[in-house]
């Protein structure tokens, strides 16, 4: 049953690059996202960090006038999650609270295609993205102002253009980082 509806997703996903999940699927996703991240909402931090995990200060990020840093977050985190998934693969964008999606990222954002759902900035609840086999995506935790990416891959391609637009990480691997 569990792969006759994941072909019938990967068809509608085809035709339709942004699904919002069904109740019993987003029930699904979330169950095992806090199983496997141990999510605690309202705790800081609210989520077990992998071993493979940065997580940045987004407390400065809307200081400046005109978004720029903002934007250009948006895009590192964007283009690292579809550069990771690849032209064929899927992400589930889960907004804590309210619907949650799947999407196909190289069919979204582009001239002529729908939004992404949910940006990488966590702008009043959880945000988050996750590839299908929950190995890398982001968690935006909107009360600590933070933004963490974990994945070895997603790492590779996003951490060194993130640290340029938000500065040194907080912590790495879960643990705090000291003053340099």
């Amino acid at each position: 049953m569990i792969s006759l509806l994941a072909g019938l997703y990967d068809r509608r996903v085809m035709d339709e690059p942004v699904i919002e999940l069904s109740g019993a699927e987003e029930r699904r996703v979330w169950d095992r996202f806090y199983e496997e991240f141990g999510f605690q909402p309202g705790t800081r931090p609210a989520i077990k960090e992998p071993i493979a995990s940065v997580t940045w200060s987004l407390a400065t990020l809307l200081d400046e006038p005109g978004y720029e840093r903002l934007d250009r977050l948006v895009a590192v985190v964007e283009q690292g999650l579809s550069s990771c998934v690849g032209p064929s693969g899927t992400l589930f964008a889960l907004d804590w609270q309210h619907p949650s999606y799947r999407f196909a990222p190289q069919k979204a954002g582009g001239p002529g295609q729908p939004a992404w759902p949910l940006s990488p900035y966590p702008d009043g609840d959880y945000h988050i993205y996750l590839s299908e086999d929950f190995r890398m995506g982001s968690f935006g935790h909107p009360w600590e102002e933070s933004l963490c990416l974990f994945g070895e891959e997603l790492l590779d391609v996003a951490a060194t253009e993130v640290d340029k637009v938000l500065g040194p990480s907080i912590r790495r691997a879960g643990k705090a980082v000291g003053p340099a």
